[in-house]
C-alpha cells in the first residue's frame, strides 16, 4: 500500500476521527479540554502512527497535555483497537503542532503592519505629501517655508 493511496487516506481519516473522540473522553486532568487532533499519518504497514496535536492555551498547558497523552497512550491505543477494525493497531506517537499558534501570531503581525501603514498614509495626507511612482513630493500650492 502506497503512502498516498486512497486506502491509506481513508484509514488516516477514520483513525483521526476516532482519536479525536477518544481524546475528548480521557479523564486525565493533565489533558486540556482544548486539545485538537490536527492530522494523523498512519504508516502503510499500519505499525506506527504520527498524531499531530494542537492545544489552545499556554505552553504549560501544552506540555501537561503532551505528558498526559503519552501516559495514556496505551489506553488510547486499546480504545482505538476496539473502535477501528484494522489488521494491526498502530503504535501512537504524539507530536505537538504549533502551526495554528504560528498562523495567529503572523496574522497579528500583518495586522499591526497594515495599521502602521495606514497611519503613515494618513500622516502623509495631512502634511500634503503625495506618493507617486515611489517618489515623494510636496504639493505646489503648499508653501515651503
Amino acid at each position: 500500500m502506497r503512502k498516498n493511496s486512497v486506502k491509506n487516506r481513508r484509514i488516516n481519516d477514520e483513525v483521526m476521527r476516532e482519536l479525536a473522540q477518544i481524546v475528548r473522553d480521557i479523564k486525565d486532568p493533565r489533558v486540556s479540554p482544548m486539545t485538537s487532533i490536527l492530522q494523523v499519518e498512519v504508516a502503510p504497514d499500519l505499525k506506527n502512527c504520527k498524531v499531530f496535536v494542537s492545544v489552545l492555551g499556554s505552553e504549560e498547558d501544552a506540555k501537561k497535555t503532551m505528558q498526559g497523552l503519552e501516559s495514556a497512550s496505551g489506553f488510547i491505543r486499546s480504545e482505538l483497537a476496539h473502535r477501528v477494525n484494522l489488521r494491526n493497531t498502530p503504535q501512537l506517537r504524539f507530536i505537538m503542532d504549533d502551526s495554528i499558534a504560528y498562523g495567529v501570531s503572523m496574522s497579528k503581525k500583518i495586522s499591526e503592519v497594515m495599521e502602521a501603514d495606514e497611519k503613515a498614509e494618513k500622516d502623509r495626507e495631512a502634511r500634503g505629501i503625495d506618493i507617486d511612482d515611489n517618489s515623494a513630493y510636496v504639493h505646489a500650492d503648499q508653501e515651503e517655508e
